[in-house]
């Protein structure tokens, strides 16, 4: 005899005389729920704020208390292109994070496949020490690295930059790769050996394309950090070398909030253009895998 639960928790059904009980879950509208929550967390947090910078960027000037602009300017922003040191910290910020970002490939992505597909002594250790690097204030780390940058002539020098910005880049490009090659099913790797397929055939054609979501992932993360990265590069760059994050300092104490605004609006346009571009592989199910490293 059926036995049925309103709100669909619990159902029983007798199938060969034998009664089979399924639990259903609850909450079915949770999910919309959750999806509301985070839609307006997102326009509160992420959207407003930038559309509130827009609007500071175009405005003349406000009367209090009224948030609409009583005229609309131009001014701001032939402020920012016509002021060199502003135009140069944009150039420095877009050619030395891509830099930053292939050499941090090239360091990183043999590493992570060699921790995400063997098996080796002190592996944990490894993958401890880069998650380190992040586990602490990185001014300190900063600091104490100072007096080796000055002992390898690294201070103010566009080398020594990109080497500061390139260890925000290591736990993202080495953690979340070596995640993408460990998920691949080893039968995978198994049948390809099997048809005949060198090794290097089967990373090309078998391990990479499987990991590709969570390497895209890493450079994305990575190309953020090397871009948004300011106390270092001012530690070690300044007075040489002034990126964008480094000069947005400069702007808040010394520039009117309209020129500010436009910097910001200008140092937020390659973040959301990337994450645009890439949004259908950050969210999708692909890289669900990539956040579990055993």
């Amino acid at each position: 005899m059926p036995v049925h639960a309103e709100g669909g928790l619990v159902r029983e059904e007798r199938v060969g005389g034998r009664p089979e009980l399924e639990v259903k879950r609850t909450g079915s509208f949770v999910t919309p729920v959750v999806s509301v929550v985070l839609f307006v967390a997102a326009v509160f947090f992420i959207v407003a704020p930038l559309g509130w910078l827009l609007v500071l960027s175009f405005a003349k000037g406000f009367n209090f208390p009224s948030l609409t602009p009583t005229s609309i300017t131009l001014g701001w922003w032939r402020d920012v292109f016509n002021s060199p040191g502003l135009v140069h910290s944009v150039f420095l910020s877009v050619t030395i994070a891509p830099v930053v970002l292939v050499v941090s490939a090239v360091l990183c992505l043999p590493a992570a496949y060699a921790i995400g597909r063997s098996d080796f002594f002190g592996k944990r250790a490894v993958l401890l020490s880069i998650f380190s690097v992040n586990a602490f204030p990185r001014i300190s780390l900063y600091v104490s690295m100072i007096p080796l940058l000055f002992l390898l002539n690294l201070m103010g020098t566009i080398l020594g930059v990109v080497v500061v910005q390139l260890i925000g880049t290591l736990l993202f490009m080495t953690w979340i790769p070596a995640t993408g090659f460990a998920a691949v099913p080893a039968e995978l790797v198994e049948a390809a050996r099997d048809a005949g397929a060198t090794k290097f055939q089967v990373f090309r054609r078998v391990l990479l394309p499987l990991a590709r979501p969570s390497i895209t992932v890493a450079a994305v993360l990575a190309f953020l950090a090397a871009f948004d990265e300011a106390q270092g590069t001012f530690l070690v760059g300044a007075p040489n070398y002034i990126t964008m994050p480094v000069q947005m300092y400069n702007l808040v104490l010394n520039y009117p909030v309209g020129v500010s605004a436009v910097f910001a609006v200008l140092l937020s346009i390659p973040s959301v253009l990337l994450l645009l571009s890439v949004r259908k592989v950050l969210f999708g199910a692909g890289t669900s895998s990539a956040f579990h490293l055993r």
